[in-house]
């Protein structure tokens, strides 16, 4: 795992200047502390720091080919690189190094764009073809790895693994993207579609751009995709033997490092499982890792004792206590852009721990994407099946009139919170699960903002991009889009964007083995009985694991890691909390309702309702455009 960064000007190749680039990867050394390089030539220079997981001595970036005709400069892994070297030496490619990095540039020489669809792993890459005079980049299938464009004055593009690389270049421009902070405030992250500073760029999962000198730049080609279009056939214990095989096969891939390796383990069905077949294959203990906290209902380390005593693992737990909210500023400085899910801080602790012992963690992230594991695609499965059999013209006067005047009941039992599901249910299938998988509504938003600041969005709306995208989506039902909706957009803007950021923060690489690309397209294939049984979600991924794991750790309610903010902003970060509406820099932006949203900081502090989740967003937006410097 590495961070790289790079400058290339298209029209005409003026000269890069080294330090520039150097300065660009200095930023990323917390993702590469093992070494570093800078490339030139004409009208292109690319850098690397790196973090040393194979072949250990012998493979320094940025990589030239062995004819010295192309450069690469590379962020991941590669987990079939030995198969590819075999098949490439058999058609006469030669190899200085062992790793898989150089594998990549004779794959690139070889087929040209299309080494992509070859490729198994995580990866964003630059190649420079000095014959062609072309920089190829790329990033892997679901976007595990990130990488960050910009165009700059000087007709340049620069690109790096992280927005704080870009940050480092002097003309990059610090403002606000008005339409991004609306998707930031809708989902609690900015996503892929976007960026928090306007001129700057994500390469979307599954993405390339093919950029030659002398030619504008070009708009990035799709060359990969999730399908939903098919159906696998077959019994269930066929289909539950076909997928212990796949799933058997991603967690081997993923253990080969020349650096001591272990795995998260939350207790949950999907971290269980990767540390139940990690162990089928290693000749030691597995080296397991989770954290807890000092509150006994977000708790969850006593379910990863059970699985770590099942199989023996080399175990370590550690507790966060309540006042852990110091280690805000340090989040923000990971994620650059606003980013709010709370769970963040769990995950950057369990990094922590993780880093004491190991280099390298298998983790459980995407299965709940892939096999239906969220309580939100459950519930939009019945949805639709509501919605199926009432036409529309009847669902908006019941259950929009009826979602209406229900209250908002953040303090009552889950069953009694029924406001969202029946405004979802008055609204088409799309827009529905848009309403139940934001966090805050669009009329919600719309009494944040103040009234020149709505102005200047123009009718947008932060659902817009994934209802699109749900109704063009390659699938055959409401659940299929879904999950394809989860996979394409939620997937690498939340998940793995909190995942890549806090690991790489303490230099850990973390591996997703579910997140294989024959797992997830075999997944997409099956049955909607066979990701969703009644009022249960995954269930052939529970099923084929019977023979692992206890059905405690399979059939409990899933949990997740949550973190007790809402009594941080009731207790120690209330002053906080206050001054988003009156002395922070928010307050003065003109962007938001001052006194809408004072009043929602009074009311949570007095306990009359819970409105942690936005308070929550707007302090770690406050703090992420004043480290920026983000002007309007």
């Amino acid at each position: 795992m590495c961070g790289i960064a790079g400058i290339f000007h298209a029209e005409t190749p003026k000269p890069v200047d080294p330090a520039r680039v150097e300065r660009m990867c200095d930023a990323l050394v917390h993702r590469g502390p093992d070494g570093a390089g800078v490339w030139t030539a004409p009208g292109i220079g690319l850098g690397h720091r790196r973090l040393s997981i194979i072949d250990l001595e012998g493979s320094p970036q940025p990589m030239a080919s062995v004819d010295g005709r192309a450069v690469i400069s590379f962020n991941g892994e590669i987990y079939n690189y030995r198969e590819l070297r075999r098949e490439l030496e058999q058609s006469g490619a030669r190899f200085k190094t062992s790793g898989d990095t150089e594998v990549i540039l004779a794959a690139w020489q070889r087929w040209g764009p299309d080494c992509l669809s070859r490729l198994n792993g995580m990866f964003a890459f630059a190649i420079y073809d000095l014959d062609k005079r072309s920089l190829f980049l790329a990033r892997d299938r679901l976007g595990v790895k990130p990488l960050f464009l910009a165009r700059l004055s000087d007709g340049s593009l620069a690109f790096a693994s992280e927005l704080k690389g870009l940050l480092a270049h002097p003309l990059l421009r610090r403002r606000l993207n008005p339409q991004a902070l609306d998707d930031y405030l809708t989902w609690g992250y900015v996503p892929d579609s976007r960026s928090i500073l306007a001129g700057v760029e994500k390469l979307a999962a599954g993405h390339f751009m093919l950029l030659e000198h002398g030619r504008p730049i070009s708009a990035p080609k799709r060359w990969w995709d999730i399908s939903f279009e098919e159906r696998e056939r077959g019994s269930e214990a066929d289909l539950s033997a076909q997928l212990v095989h796949l799933m058997r096969e991603a967690v081997q891939s993923r253990m080969v490092a020349d650096v001591p390796l272990g795995a998260f383990l939350s207790g949950g069905v999907d971290s269980s499982s990767v540390v139940a077949l990690m162990s089928e294959v290693s000749a030691e203990p597995v080296r397991t890792c989770s954290i807890g906290f000092d509150v006994a209902a977000l708790d969850e380390t006593s379910y990863a004792q059970t699985v770590a005593e099942k199989f023996g693992t080399e175990h370590e737990a550690r507790t966060v206590g309540q006042d852990d909210f110091g280690a805000v500023d340090a989040l923000v400085g990971m994620f650059d852009e606003p980013f709010a899910d709370a769970s963040a801080l769990p995950t950057w602790r369990v990094c922590e721990l993780a880093r004491e012992k190991v280099t390298v963690a298998l983790s459980g992230d995407g299965a709940d994407e892939a096999f239906a594991g969220y309580r939100r695609q459950v519930f939009h499965h019945h949805e639709e099946r509501v919605r199926s059999v009432l036409p529309a013209g009847l669902r908006e006067p019941v259950f929009g009139a009826l979602g209406r005047a229900w209250p908002k009941a953040d303090w009552a039992p889950r069953p009694f919170r029924a406001k969202s599901t029946l405004l979802a249910l008055a609204e088409g299938g799309e827009a529905g699960y848009a309403r139940g998988l934001s966090v805050n509504t669009p009329e919600q938003r719309a009494a944040l903002y103040d009234s020149s600041f709505a102005k200047n969005l123009q009718g947008y709306r932060g659902e817009d991009d994934l209802i699109a995208l749900m109704k063009s989506a390659p699938a055959r039902s409401g659940l299929d889009r879904a999950q394809y909706a989860d996979l394409k957009f939620w997937l690498s803007g939340d998940i793995l964007t909190k995942v890549d950021r806090t690991s790489m923060a303490v230099s850990l690489e973390a591996r997703e083995p579910l997140l294989d690309h024959r797992l997830i397209e075999f997944a997409a294939r099956l049955p909607e009985r066979m990701r969703v049984r009644g009022s249960t979600g995954k269930y052939l991924l529970k099923k084929c694991m019977e023979r692992y794991l206890p059905s405690d750790i399979l059939y409990r309610q899933k949990q997740g890691f949550v973190t007790p903010i809402a009594n941080w902003l009731r207790g120690p970060l209330a002053g906080s909390a206050r001054a988003i509406a009156s002395s922070s820099q928010l307050a003065q932006s003109g962007w938001f309702d001052r006194k809408h949203v004072a009043e929602l900081a009074e009311a949570h502090i007095a306990g009359r309702s819970d409105n942690s989740r936005v308070l929550w967003q707007l302090l770690m937006l406050e703090k992420s455009i004043t480290r920026l410097g983000v002007s309007a």
